[in-house]
């Protein structure tokens, strides 16, 4: 792969993905196609079963590179282009089809709190720093990120006040799963990912969003008992509905139907 500022290194089926664009790591367009290009090749490698994203250096990202931004006259069209490439970004790992383990630690602000939002699983350091800072410089987003890791209250609050989060209260809100020294982050996250690679078989792909490839074929998709079925009909006074939604909780439950089968029911 040809990437610049980001760096990929493999061993014992665990990946660790870095972004390296100091000072901050600030995402321009050179690592929004950096990290697509690493994360959709991680996707169809299979030496690898999970991965950790992190940041070299004192932040994991401290969002957008709005300095080149501020002094740049935008052509008819580019704009469009460049909000397209940012989302593609986030949705590279969103839809990475092995487990994201983010390893956070610094300042992890605005387009850096999206990468985390489009993480599987977050631990960070203790000097983590999260928040949603355009409202202070003149930019919007990030607020349809922020919704996957908090609620209703405190996305807007981070929203309308610039609001910054640090790891303890992260952890507090239960939107990392540990909060460790910064000497231990990656020990902690490459803990989380051996233990997922190691648990991994051949129909866990399922579980990944993006459903893998390997899918159960329809015709071989499991059963719910015939007794489940039985008392939601009876429940149901004979409407279909309360079928189809057992029906998409037995898959969820089995490991066979992922997210993409289930969707076919809406």
């Amino acid at each position: 792969m040809d990437l610049q500022v980001v760096t990929v290194e493999v061993q014992d089926t665990v990946a660790v993905v870095t972004m390296d664009n100091p000072p901050v790591n600030a995402q321009d367009r050179r690592f929004h196609e950096d990290m697509m290009q690493a994360f959709d090749a991680l996707s169809d490698r299979d030496d690898t079963r999970c991965i950790v994203l992190t940041g070299a250096g004192k932040h994991s990202s401290a969002g957008a590179e709005i300095k080149q931004r501020a002094s740049r006259e935008w052509e008819p069209g580019e704009l469009w282009q460049h909000s397209r490439r940012t989302r593609e970004c986030f949705h590279a790992i969103v839809e990475c089809r092995k487990p994201v383990v983010a390893a956070l630690h610094g300042a992890t602000l605005g387009a850096g709190l999206a990468l985390a939002a489009s993480s599987d699983i977050l631990v960070c350091a203790e000097n983590t720093t999260m928040g949603l800072p355009e409202i202070d410089v003149g930019l919007l987003g990030g607020g349809r990120h922020a919704m996957r890791l908090f609620g209703h209250s405190k996305t807007r609050r981070l929203m309308f006040t610039g609001q910054r989060l640090s790891g303890a209260e992260l952890y507090r809100l239960g939107v990392v799963e540990a909060c460790v020294p910064p000497e231990g982050l990656m020990d902690a996250a490459l803990e989380i990912a051996r233990s997922i690679a190691a648990s991994r078989r051949s129909r866990c792909t399922a579980l990944t969003r993006s459903g893998g490839s390997e899918r159960i074929p329809e015709g071989n998709w499991p059963s719910p008992p015939a007794s489940s079925s039985a008392a939601a009909l009876t429940s149901a006074d004979g409407q279909l509905s309360p079928i189809a939604a057992l029906n998409i909780s037995w898959l969820s439950w089995t490991l066979s139907g992922g997210i993409e089968e289930p969707k076919r029911f809406f």
